[in-house]
């Protein structure tokens, strides 16, 4: 075998060698969950109820359900890859303050909430609890909000389901598109387990979809959001917060003026279910 054979062959096997680390230990790139144990409870200045879903093949869910008198309607939060409820929980002031009761779910392997992770588990235990809320309001009634990793979650179940909005918070533009930022130079196509095709899902969504994004995001670049609105202009509005980043938009009294618009101008919406109407998009 001559030095050049040689040195190929290194190469080969040292690629391949990290496309099969990366295949195998991607969770620990991707998520960073905080786990609770099962006794900890949890304390939030407003009311709250905690619900736990039992899955069919034995995953757990845990969820909280925050409630305000004469609400207008209920916010189903998918949140993003880190941390759990215990710290996630308090972004239900923003929207509770609105008028809107609030509930939001840890993926499995987060908090309290148990079972094997897949994209698969993560698109059926957030349908499951999709159908839950239905039980519990109008499906008109039920807005989709999606925040980073969140955000395809809840484009997969808008695609699936008839919620009143879908509100995108720092999407991307498909996770896949995400990791080939940074993994070019892996046959990502074959080894990414998270592929989250926001992409595609939009394009099958019957209801008004909104994204906010800041144009300093360095992680999830505001492009991403340009090119979702792009391939759905006549069904999305693209709001942006100028000098936001990827986790401090509700540090931004734009993000509040924005989103309280979206949430309770009926004209807003009503014009952009007109222009879907106009499109032959909904009946």
């Amino acid at each position: 075998m001559g030095p050049i054979t040689t040195i190929l062959l290194t190469i080969a096997l040292v690629y391949i060698g990290l496309c099969l680390f990366f295949y195998s230990f991607q969770h620990f790139f991707f998520f960073r969950p905080e786990i609770l144990p099962q006794h900890f409870e949890y304390r939030y200045p407003f009311p709250f109820d905690e619900v736990n879903f039992d899955m069919e093949d034995g995953g757990q869910i845990n969820a909280l359900h925050f409630k305000v008198p004469n609400a207008k309607g209920v916010v189903f939060y998918l949140k993003g890859n880190s941390r759990s409820l215990k710290g996630w929980g308090k972004f239900a002031k923003d929207f509770v303050g609105k008028g809107y009761d609030f509930f939001m779910i840890d993926y499995r392997g987060f908090g309290k909430s148990s079972g094997k992770r897949s994209e698969t588990t993560l698109y059926n235990d957030a349908q499951t609890v999709y159908k839950w809320l239905k039980s519990q309001y109008p499906e008109e009634q039920i807005i989709l909000y999606g925040r980073s990793l969140g955000s395809g979650i809840a484009g997969r179940l808008a695609s699936w389901n008839h919620p009143r909005m879908l509100i995108l918070d720092s999407p991307y533009y498909s996770f896949l598109y995400q990791v080939k930022l940074y993994g070019f130079w892996l046959p990502l196509t074959h080894i990414l387990r998270y592929k989250l095709r926001t992409d595609l899902f939009v394009k099958v969504v019957h209801c008004p979809i909104f994204i906010l994004h800041g144009d300093r995001d360095r992680l999830i670049p505001h492009k991403q959001s340009q090119m979702l609105q792009a391939l759905v202009p006549c069904r999305c509005r693209l709001y942006t917060i100028t000098g936001g980043g990827h986790n401090n938009l509700p540090d931004f009294p734009d993000y509040h003026d924005m989103l309280y618009h979206i949430l309770n101008d009926d004209d807003l919406y009503l014009e952009v279910q007109q222009e879907m109407k106009d499109e032959g998009l909904v009946a």
